[in-house]
């Protein structure tokens, strides 16, 4: 999905292991579906890395689960929005806050 115009996902790195039997599904994902995901979206930076931890900013486990089950979550990846929506408490935000108060029309000099 796409804030103001602009994709949020602008870079998907798959880290994996490739002895580990929980990456099996997401080295089954590279395989099949990764090349059509890939072309799908030219825009969107794919990278694959052979590391065996997790320091990535987002991570989301795909231990042991299909192929589709990662297409599926790529694919929300995608199209988050990559921020947290915050409920405003109040109709009126400001970065400094009056001191003296908000202007209202009742107001008279």
């Amino acid at each position: 999905m796409a804030l103001r115009g602009a994709s949020q996902l602008q870079k998907l790195v798959l880290s994996f292991s490739d002895l580990g039997g929980s990456s099996r599904g997401i080295r089954a994902f590279m395989e099949s579906h990764l090349p059509a995901f890939g072309e799908k979206n030219p825009q969107l930076d794919v990278v694959t890395q052979l590391i065996r931890g997790n320091k990535n900013e987002r991570v989301i486990c795909v231990k042991n689960m299909d192929p589709e089950d990662v297409l599926l979550h790529a694919t929300r990846l995608k199209n988050s929005l990559g921020r947290k929506i915050v409920k405003l408490k109040t109709r009126h935000v400001a970065k400094h806050p009056i001191v003296q108060g908000t202007w209202t029309t009742d107001l008279k000099f």
